[in-house]
């Protein structure tokens, strides 16, 4: 008959092993949490980019879209038109409401967002796409984290205008950049304003470690040359 022996344990080399052990197994468990928590949150960055991107273009595109509109057939220098055509900012005016949200029309371009300017402006530090809603108003922030803004004027033939008078079309590109740096990311892109890369540098590589993504759409401005 044998008898166990109330004091026998484990050795030395037992919790040698089992501390080794455990301490792959805990090593394994970090490095996984670490891959995953990663990619939730490069994933987030990303998508971040891509509502701001979004929200851009929604707002830009709504309103460039209108430039022109002329329901009172105003003449003369008043007339709804695009009055500044520049690389980097575009002013332009439309007769889409009253003096108030939900008016009609009143033969002028003095109510809120019917002389709209969008460029770029920095604030604390960071810049921002700004619109502004009338002649004399300060600019508003509708992103922020905008790297570059680039707008390119086209003919009703999809040329390049070289007169006010003659464009039919805005090609808007935004570069939008992340809040927070990736370590272990390097954004070596040359962004132009053709995602395919054959048009003009608007934003050379930058070699930092943030994420960026770039939007570009063709507006067409359904008022312009009636």
């Amino acid at each position: 008959m044998t008898l166990w022996n109330k004091n026998m344990g484990f050795t030395l080399v037992e919790l040698l092993v089992a501390i080794a052990v455990s301490g792959v197994i805990m090593t394994s468990v970090y490095a996984a949490f670490q891959s995953q928590q990663k990619s939730y949150t490069v994933q987030e960055e990303v998508a971040a980019l891509q509502q701001n991107l979004r929200t851009a273009i929604y707002y830009m595109s709504n309103q460039i879209r209108e430039a022109g509109c002329n329901p009172k057939s105003i003449k003369g220098a008043n007339a709804p038109r695009i009055i500044t055509a520049n690389v980097d900012a575009i002013n332009f005016t439309a007769d889409v409401r009253g003096n108030d949200f939900g008016t009609e029309p009143d033969g002028l371009t003095s109510g809120p967002y019917e002389n709209i300017t969008y460029s770029l402006y920095t604030s604390n530090n960071i810049q921002k796409l700004g619109v502004k809603s009338t002649a004399n108003a300060t600019n508003q922030p509708v992103i922020e984290n905008v790297d570059a803004l680039n707008f390119v004027y086209l003919k009703g033939d999809g040329s390049v205008a070289t007169n006010i008078g003659d464009i039919r079309s805005v090609k808007v590109s935004i570069v939008v950049r992340a809040s927070r740096t990736d370590p272990q990311y390097t954004d070596v892109i040359s962004y132009t304003n053709e995602p395919n890369g054959q048009g003009d540098l608007i934003l050379a590589a930058q070699n930092d470690h943030f994420r960026r993504r770039q939007q570009t759409i063709r507006i067409v401005c359904r008022n312009l040359g009636l």
